[in-house]
């Protein structure tokens, strides 16, 4: 054989050519009938003269990746995937069969009847995850899937195949052309951070998150960064949440939620991979915000669990926070539970500052009151005696009682919520201890 090669067994046969392996550590060798073989030598592949008995032959030998594209190894680098990209795009849409040449970066291909043609969408798919049936359109459940690329490099190669992508990614706002201290503030509202009723948690952020934000260059310039992780800790229905995205709504960023839907598993590994991934989407997205709810069923103290998985789970967010923090992604964690949260992650570095937030009182609800009913029409000219009967309670019920006063006040026809609407509404809606429930039923 030419260049003294060996051949070894034979892998496969179409149409007049076929597709050798040569001897052990040798090259891939390519047999090509001489019927096929004018065909063939128009692809631009250089063959060489073989005759067998009264057969003549066309021999290419390719060193490197020489194989049909369903056997191909993963691609270890964007180069390597984008070459095999460009001959997949140039491939004749009726090929059965197609051989694809990292050397010189084209493919053979064969129409076979009865067979159907390549679906260079699942073509691509495959040869990116290592032989998952994922097609290639969907670019966010492959990077899911691949290691070696990121959503940039799969959209690029992608597109360089000519496969229309059909699962695009969160986009991302556009890089700005400031400097290093400056920072994109289009989002955030004119003006200070307000929350109804929470005065002393409102100065809190308009002072540790609006202001640097809002000037980071001056901030920069004394050494103060972007803001740290905050910790938002205290009873259930004291109102957390609510601010944590009423201050989101402020800002104008995307953000990112870690809870129990949306990363916990069962399986090993898994819910270390999708919170990084997480992560990894946050940075891609930044200025943005991550809301870790119930932090205590991810951070738990790893010195009271025997449990190596969780033990991984928070060694993940110890890796992970500081470096979102410096890619300008604001971490903001809350829980009931701060005594079982693991200590390195309350550290400072990770999480700034650890805050208390107590059921509302007297003043915290009236203010709150004020602004659920800033645009609806009522007669109650005494929040503050609302305010103290709901005083101590979580937030939550105050926003019902308003509710159900508006329904009942349409149900009755009238035009406005009047105090006897809010004295029915309380009366329906008791503080819950676990025995107040409506029974429906026999």
């Amino acid at each position: 054989m030419p260049q003294g090669v060996k051949l070894g067994r034979l892998v496969t046969s179409h149409e007049g050519a076929f597709w050798l392996h040569a001897t052990r550590g040798g090259p891939r060798v390519l047999l090509v009938a001489a019927p096929l073989r004018a065909r063939i030598d128009d692809t631009g592949f250089a063959s060489e003269d073989l005759a067998f008995g009264d057969q003549s032959y066309g021999v290419i030998v390719q060193s490197g990746a020489f194989d049909e594209i369903s056997r191909l190894d993963r691609p270890e680098d964007v180069d390597v995937a984008l070459g095999f990209a460009r001959a997949l795009g140039t491939l004749d849409d009726r090929a059965s069969v197609a051989i694809y040449s990292g050397e010189a970066g084209k493919m053979l291909s064969f129409v076979i009847d009865g067979e159907a043609p390549i679906d260079k969408d699942l073509a691509l798919g495959r040869y990116l995850s290592a032989g998952i049936d994922v097609p290639a359109s969907d670019v966010v459940a492959l990077e899911r899937i691949t290691t070696a690329f990121d959503i940039e490099d799969l959209e690029k190669i992608v597109t360089t195949a000519g496969v229309p992508i059909k699962s695009a990614r969160r986009v991302a706002p556009a890089k700005s052309t400031k400097t290093k201290r400056e920072t994109d503030v289009s989002g955030i509202r004119p003006g200070p951070f307000t929350l109804p009723g929470r005065s002393a948690l409102s100065e809190f952020f308009n002072e540790h998150v609006v202001e640097i934000i809002a000037d980071e260059e001056r901030y920069a310039a004394l050494g103060i960064g972007f803001p740290g992780g905050i910790i938002l800790e205290g009873p259930t229905g004291c109102g957390k949440t609510f601010a944590v995205e009423k201050l989101i709504e402020h800002l104008g960023w995307p953000s990112f939620s870690i809870d129990a839907s949306s990363v916990a598993s069962p399986y090993i590994h898994e819910t270390s991979r999708k919170v990084a991934e997480i992560f990894t989407e946050a940075k891609k997205a930044a200025p943005c915000v991550i809301v870790i709810d119930e932090m205590d069923a991810f951070l738990a103290d790893r010195s009271a669990s025997t449990d190596q998985h969780r033990v991984e789970e928070v060694a993940e967010f110890l890796r992970r926070i500081p470096e979102a923090s410096a890619n300008r992604v604001l971490i903001i964690g809350m829980t009931n539970k701060i005594d079982l949260i693991d200590p390195a992650i309350r550290r400072r570095g990770r999480f700034d500052h650890v805050i208390h937030v107590e059921h509302a009182g007297p003043a915290e609800v009236e203010g709150l009151l004020g602004s659920l009913l800033s645009s609806i029409p009522h007669d109650l000219p005494n929040l503050a005696q609302l305010a103290a009967q709901l005083a101590g309670r979580p937030l939550s019920d105050a926003a019902y009682v308003v509710r159900e006063a508006g329904r009942l006040a349409a149900r009755a026809g009238r035009d406005q919520i009047t105090e006897a609407d809010v004295a029915f509404a309380i009366s329906r809606s008791p503080e819950r201890d676990g025995r107040d429930q409506n029974r429906i039923g026999f």
